[in-house]
């Protein structure tokens, strides 16, 4: 019997074993649903304070919720550990990694480089590896499949003694309206044997597989989503500016035009933009781009807009508070929602964090309230050690200016426009939620 019958078998009958490394708000989420349906998991994450909290049925992302983790660890589907020597126990080995940008905004394939080492060193004959990490195309032909051809127990050939595939991930984190399980998936494999196994094992789990010809034009795909999303906020972002020295809504404006049935999807403007995908995913095909000679303008000129928006909110805070006879220097600002969007724990690349050091280098002393973040913990770019603030009157009352960054449901807006005397809403939140005061600006 061949290595490919062997797991597919396993995959049939369910009794193969998924490993998840990286156990984060990708990881941890479709780790889940495969010991949701009774297939065994094992969990790898060099975090030992994570893989101990998963291990006694804990959570540490707000939106997963500790009884999905305690149910399937108390029914023996779901276990972690910081022991990448167990990798030869598993016949699937799902990476979900991180693929940040480095201070020059390239890609920075640390996580990525780290974890095949890791694999290079442990794989088997007959396992399956999948890349989820957004990265460039051809990521997982150019960088992953030589070192795995070269495996350290000898050499193997792709398609036959271990199969490798790229499917990227599309979470969106706390989205009510759909979880991991319900996102069509795109799978694309280096060798027709490998999209099988890989889609077979993700069609356990998966409303919908979507195959691609290639490796590439998985990673690409993502990329695209990514991409689209980026130059169309960036749009609005540009709309916006030119619409305030207009004196016009654009958020009027915005829901006016998605009254059209047909050729228009609403983006909003913002803060800036926040999560690990929109403002880092398009940087990896700029980046690739230049191997090919081309210059990627619509996507720099997008980032380029995007970037410049904590400073434009700032700017907006400064006049602001000038036309009300005071300094932008010394003032006490309140910054709300450090989390990259609402009713979320997750700050990867919040807006809210440059919002910080850009008041803070004009002057301001600055505060945070997040219902979601107690503590605002260090970051690769940010040190600060700064604690959440209670949304008192007394509190409210004390600062010069807030600044609604990311539109938690659970603000008391009606307390806070009480309370403050200055607001600058990034979000158009306090209109949303029926309150029109002369307190209140947009920015």
């Amino acid at each position: 019997m061949t290595y490919k019958e062997q797991l597919l078998g396993k995959i049939k009958e369910k009794s193969a074993k998924i490993g998840i490394l990286g156990l984060g708000y990708v990881g941890l989420p479709l780790g889940l649903e495969f010991a949701e349906k009774e297939i065994n998991v094992l969990g790898f994450d060099l975090d030992e304070s994570k893989v101990k909290k998963l291990n006694a049925g804990e959570t540490y992302i707000k939106h997963i919720h500790a009884e999905r983790i305690s149910k399937s660890v108390e029914a023996g589907y779901f276990s972690a550990t910081s022991d990448f020597e167990r990798l030869p126990e598993v016949d699937a080995v799902i990476i979900c990694v991180p693929t940040p940008l480095d201070e020059h905004r390239e890609p920075d394939m640390s996580y990525v480089e780290g974890t095949a080492k890791i694999i290079q060193k442990y794989l088997r004959k007959g396992q399956l590896v999948t890349l989820e990490s957004t990265t460039y195309p051809g990521t997982t032909e150019e960088l992953l499949l030589p070192m795995f051809e070269n495996a350290e127990s000898g050499k193997m050939k792709v398609g036959e003694d271990f199969f490798l595939a790229y499917s990227p991930e599309r979470e969106d984190p706390n989205n009510p309206n759909f979880n991991t399980s319900t996102i069509p998936k795109v799978v694309g494999g280096v060798t027709k044997n490998c999209l099988e196994i890989a889609r077979k094992l993700y069609d356990l789990v998966i409303v919908k597989t979507v195959p691609v010809s290639s490796t590439e034009a998985a990673e690409a795909t993502k990329i695209v989503e990514n991409v689209f999303r980026s130059i169309n906020i960036a749009l609005v972002n540009e709309l916006k500016m030119v619409f305030d020295r207009m004196g016009i809504d654009v958020w009027e404006v915005i829901d006016a035009a998605k009254t059209k049935p047909f050729g228009f999807t609403p983006f909003y403007p913002g803060p800036g933009l926040g999560g690990h995908c929109i403002p880092i995913d398009p940087f990896y095909l700029t980046w690739k781009a230049r191997e090919f000679e081309i210059n990627t303008r619509f996507i720099e000129l997008a980032g380029e807009i995007n970037t410049y928006q904590p400073y434009y909110v700032v700017q907006k805070a400064l006049e602001l508070i000038n036309a009300n006879g005071k300094s932008l220097k010394n003032s006490k600002v309140l910054i709300l929602g450090v989390a990259y969007k609402k009713n979320v724990d997750d700050m990867r690349e919040s807006p809210s964090l440059k919002l910080i050091e850009i008041f803070r280098e004009k002057g301001a002393v600055v505060d945070y309230s997040d219902p979601y973040i107690p503590v605002l913990p260090h970051t690769r770019k940010y040190q600060y050690d700064m604690e959440s603030v209670e949304l008192t009157e007394e509190n409210l009352q004390s600062f010069d200016l807030i600044v609604l960054s990311t539109d938690h449901d659970d603000y008391d807006y009606q307390l806070i426009n009480n309370n403050a005397k200055l607001i600058l809403d990034t979000r158009n939140a306090f209109e949303k939620h029926g309150i029109v005061s002369g307190k209140v600006f947009k920015a």
